[in-house]
Parts: C-alpha cells; sequence; structure tokens
C-alpha cells in the first residue's frame, strides 16, 4: 500500500479545523509587519512617529505595512544622493541632514558681536557663505510682486529660471505664461520647476500651456500610478525666479490672482516678496539648478556672470528638504532665538512649533526677550488654526504676546530678531515646512532692510488683536474638543 502524503496533509488539516492558506496570510503579515517596526525603530528618530507607524504596522493587517512603505520611507535622502554620485548604490534612509563642511565665514569678524553669535549659527548649519553687496526691494502682495516679476522676465536676455508651487490658470497666470513664452521665443533659456501636487490645483493645467509654448518644464515629483509614487507627501514649496544671474525674486508667493488684495473687501491673500540683486542671486541660481538636476538628472550649464555690487545687505540663502539638508532651516532659527536679547517678531501664516521650538520661545522670554507671534485670525486651512489654538496656552502663560491678523488672509512669513537679523522666505513655522517641504529662505543682516521690517512688522502687530490666556481658557468643551482632535495629526500636517 502506498503512502500518500497529500491525502495525510489534507486529512491533518481537516481534523484541527484549518487550511493551509489560514495560516500563510498571518504569516505574511506577521513578517511585514516585523519589517516594518524595525526599520521604523531603527531609523525614524521622532519617537512618536515610530510608535504611530509601529502601530500602524502591526495591528492593520497588510495594509499597515504596506503604508509604512509607500509614506513613511524617505527616500528622498537616499535619491538625492544617487544623483549628485552619478551612481547607484543602496543606502538605508536615515532621517538626518548632513552639516556637510563648516563656511569658515570671515565675514562675521566684519560685524560686532551682536551680529556676530547669529551669523556664526547660520555659519555652522549651512555650507553657504554669507555674501555682501545686495540690495533687497521689499514688494507688498501681488500689486507690487507681480508687475516687477513680469518686467524682469520680459528684459531677460539669456535665461529664466523659474520655481514656484501654485501657477495658477488665471489672468495672473496667463501674464506669466505670455511672458514666459515671448522670452522663449526670443531665445532666452526658460526653465521652470512645477510642484507636482501644486500643479494640480488648476484647470486647465498650466504645465500643459507652456509645453504647448514650447517652454521647458518640469514637474518636482508629480503623483504617478505607474510606477507608484510614494513621495506624495513630500513637496517643493520653495519659490524661485532668476533673471541672467543677476536679478532674483524668492519670498512666499506663489502666483495667481489670490494674491491680489481687496483690503475693503477682505479679499485676496496678504503676503511679501522680495527682489534681490547682487551676489546672493547665484546662490538661488544654484538652488534651482540643484532641483532641476533632481527632477531631470541634467545640469544645466549658463554663462557666468561676475556678480557687482549692488547695495549694503550681506544675505544667505538657507535651503531646507527631507535631504541632506534636513533640519537647517529649523536649527538656524532655533539659534537665533537662544541668542535673542531684546526682541524676536514672528510673523506666520501656520504655526505648530517642535516641543524644541516652544521651549526655546519660553527659554527667551525667562531671559526678558519680548517675544511676538502674529497669525491670521482666519487662514485657509481651518484645521491647522484649530490644532494651533490647542497649544497656544504655553506661550500665552510664558507671557509670550500673541495677535491675531484680521482679514485678508495673511500668508506672510516673517522672522526678526534684535533688530540685527531677518528671515525672509516660503517656510512656515510648522512640521511640513521644517520636516516634510522643500522650503527655501534668506538671512538678511543689512540696518535699513531690517528696519523696513521691523516697521511693515510693527505696523501689522498695532492693528491686530492679542489673545489672552483668558480667551483660550475659555473656549467651550466642543470647540475644545475639537481643537485637541486635530492637535493630534500635528506631526502629519
Amino acid at each position: 500500500m502506498d503512502f500518500d502524503v497529500t491525502h495525510l496533509i489534507r486529512e491533518t488539516w481537516s481534523k484541527i479545523g484549518l487550511l493551509p492558506w489560514h495560516w500563510i496570510a498571518p504569516g505574511i503579515h506577521i513578517t511585514l509587519a516585523t519589517i516594518a517596526t524595525v526599520h521604523a525603530m531603527l531609523f525614524k528618530r521622532d519617537p512618536r512617529a515610530a510608535l504611530g507607524w509601529v502601530t500602524v504596522s502591526l495591528f492593520i493587517p497588510f495594509a499597515g505595512p504596506i503604508l509604512y512603505y509607500m509614506f513613511g520611507i524617505n527616500r528622498i535622502h537616499t535619491h538625492a544622493r544617487m544623483l549628485a554620485n552619478r551612481s547607484f548604490k543602496i543606502r538605508v534612509g536615515f532621517e538626518r541632514g548632513h552639516l556637510k563642511n563648516k563656511t569658515n565665514n570671515l565675514i562675521s569678524q566684519e560685524h560686532d558681536p551682536a551680529a556676530q553669535k547669529f551669523i556664526r549659527v547660520s555659519d555652522n548649519v549651512t555650507y553657504r557663505p554669507l555674501v555682501p553687496g545686495n540690495s533687497i526691494n521689499m514688494l507688498v502682495n501681488g500689486e507690487q510682486a507681480y508687475p516687477a516679476m513680469l518686467e524682469a522676465i520680459n528684459n531677460a536676455v539669456d535665461h529664466i529660471f523659474l520655481a514656484t508651487y501654485l501657477l495658477e490658470s488665471d489672468h495672473i497666470g496667463e501674464a506669466f505664461l505670455g511672458a514666459l513664452a515671448s522670452a522663449h521665443r526670443r531665445g532666452v533659456n526658460v526653465r521652470i520647476i512645477l510642484d507636482g501636487i501644486g500643479a494640480l490645483y488648476s484647470w486647465p493645467r498650466m504645465s500643459q500651456k507652456l509645453r504647448k509654448a514650447g517652454v521647458r518644464v518640469e514637474l518636482f515629483l508629480p503623483p504617478k500610478i505607474l510606477p507608484p509614487t510614494f513621495s506624495v507627501n513630500l513637496r517643493n514649496h520653495r519659490k524661485i525666479l532668476v533673471i541672467d544671474n543677476k536679478l532674483g525674486f524668492t519670498g512666499g508667493m506663489n502666483i495667481g490672482a489670490r494674491h491680489l488684495v481687496d483690503p475693503i473687501g477682505g479679499y485676496g491673500t496678504v503676503d511679501l516678496h522680495f527682489r534681490f540683486q547682487g551676489p546672493v542671486v547665484s546662490q538661488l541660481s544654484d538652488i534651482f539648478t540643484e532641483d532641476w538636476r533632481f527632477v531631470t538628472g541634467e545640469d544645466i550649464n549658463v554663462a557666468g556672470v561676475p556678480q557687482v555690487q549692488a547695495g549694503e545687505a550681506y544675505c544667505r540663502c538657507v535651503s531646507d528638504g527631507p535631504n541632506d539638508d534636513l533640519d537647517k532651516i529649523s536649527l538656524v532659527l532655533m539659534g537665533c532665538i537662544s541668542a535673542a536679547q531684546h526682541q524676536i517678531t514672528i510673523i506666520t501664516p501656520y504655526f505648530l512649533p517642535s516641543r524644541e521650538m516652544i521651549a526655546s520661545l519660553q527659554s527667551a522670554v525667562l531671559r526678558g526677550v519680548d517675544v511676538a507671534i502674529i497669525l491670521p485670525i482666519k487662514s485657509n486651512l481651518r484645521f491647522i488654526d484649530w490644532a494651533t489654538r490647542n497649544m497656544l496656552w504655553e506661550l500665552l502663560q510664558y507671557e509670550i504676546k500673541v495677535y491675531y491678523q484680521a482679514l485678508p488672509f495673511a500668508h506672510t512669513k516673517l522672522f526678526i530678531v534684535d533688530e540685527i537679523v531677518a528671515h525672509i522666505g516660503s517656510a512656515n513655522f510648522d512640521p511640513r515646512s521644517f520636516r516634510l517641504n522643500f522650503e527655501l529662505n534668506v538671512e538678511v543682516i543689512d540696518t535699513h532692510n531690517i528696519m523696513q521690517l521691523v516697521k511693515y512688522a510693527e505696523a501689522i502687530r498695532h492693528q491686530s488683536t492679542e489673545i489672552t490666556l483668558k480667551e483660550v481658557d475659555e473656549r467651550s468643551i466642543p470647540t475644545r474638543l475639537r481643537d485637541s482632535f486635530f492637535w493630534l495629526f500635528m506631526p502629519y500636517l
């Protein structure tokens, strides 16, 4: 009599009431969940994020580990290095930036000790030097910014580099489309980077219109189904316009009619943009070319333009992103907060600071520093407003002053310390800017420009409403529950 192994296995499984695949599925999940858990524990540096991903991976069968694989692993860090090295090597995506080589900037010795301590922070964090000889023009709202930018585009001779999160399909977007297409037709090298998600906000797509006009435009990490995109949460929020390496623009403004302000009706979006001339324009150009290489794998070769002295301002670009630049802006800002002696002014549309940032601000007040934070009374993302209000008591109880700016919505980002140093650019005070987005700020040290920014900030402060601890404490229970609920998701907002 032959021994039928297959029959014996089937008979055994039938006796215990299970079929083989009843064990296979749990086994696969346990294997995947274990791999995801080990990876999160080894390479996530925020314990809350690590614990969240471990919980999701363990307790959501199959989908949990897959979600971690799609959204929990930092691939940008590795991809950026691969492009830089031009070689394929498998690397683990540690969540940390690299200080690279310190700048050893002798410029700091030209300033008084009060300025040197701020300069030294950036010297030790960013690898770009603080460069003198720059002029800065502050442009308020789209009414001032867009005509200046369009004039620069229309006068371009050699090249135009433009990177923006939003380029909207409205009459402002059409004006830029016409100017860029005209520049292309007269032989100017026009390169444009639009964020892959931001490009979806408008219809018809401005990227398609630009391509029809013959303009070279690329999308930054566009979402795809095949092959699937695993970096959909990592966006390019930088705003850069460089003309012939002589003139540069950056700030917080996207391109669209929403930045045209009707102060009487309360419509539009208040914001600041800045026009630069001088050596800092080369740093703006370098950041664009780095992003271009990241997106396309191509190097851009443009004619070198000698940088002439255009003003008295000392400037430096500080780039940040989920690659080698991770944490650079937050480190510089916290360093400035720790070095402050008299006054800190923060204007931002979204304010969800980390525990370390809150502690730095509290410590500054305990040293006698006047800290003022100006927020919009109502932003375009209400859930962020609610999450912010859940943690305001931690600032107010230390006598940090918090103000709400009336409508129209203020998208302005401005950071000023001791009337000595300012940071202007695209970064908000929230986890998305400090941890997920590719951002760009410019450090400015110059008495004339700093005082102009101080006057602008003081005018806003006097027109805003100060919030008290009593008002925050007297919120109704339903309101506090709503605010607390959205605050729970702060690391992901």
